[in-house]
């Protein structure tokens, strides 16, 4: 088995959520009750319960931006990461930081976009064109 991770939050709609993440994001829903729903996030469990989501502050400095924090979210290759960027720029989404490449001809060049769901938990989408950038120093 695939090591994943799993994180679990609060959103404070579970229809929102499961129009969000299951409709926009494309991830697949899994078990669930009146107060939770599971799902696969880009290979990971996201478990979303009923509540009030956790407090951000733009706090972290990354480059030229302040971004979300605490923010989570996932690394992709970059043709997933374009189909989901074209996605949703096509489906008007309010970006944080739009599609974007970041530290450009250095280690770790990236792509990356940041955004919220609709409870306002931030996410950050990053794609890498060598997954070995991931790490790099």
């Amino acid at each position: 088995m695939q090591p994943c991770f799993h994180l679990a939050f609060h959103v404070t709609d579970l229809n929102e959520a499961r129009a969000f993440y299951g409709g926009l994001l494309g991830c697949q829903e899994g078990r669930s009750t009146d107060t939770w729903v599971d799902f696969n996030f880009f290979g990971h469990q996201l478990s979303l319960h009923l509540g009030k989501p956790f407090a951000t502050t733009d706090s972290g400095k990354v480059g030229d931006h302040m971004v979300p924090m605490p923010h989570f979210g996932a690394v992709l290759s970059m043709s997933d990461w374009r189909a989901l960027a074209d996605r949703l720029t096509a489906a008007k989404l309010a970006f944080i930081i739009a599609p974007t490449i970041r530290f450009e001809g250095q280690p770790g060049e990236q792509s990356t976009m940041f955004f919220k769901d609709p409870s306002g938990n931030p996410i950050e989408i990053k794609g890498f064109a060598d997954q070995a950038g991931v790490f790099a120093a």
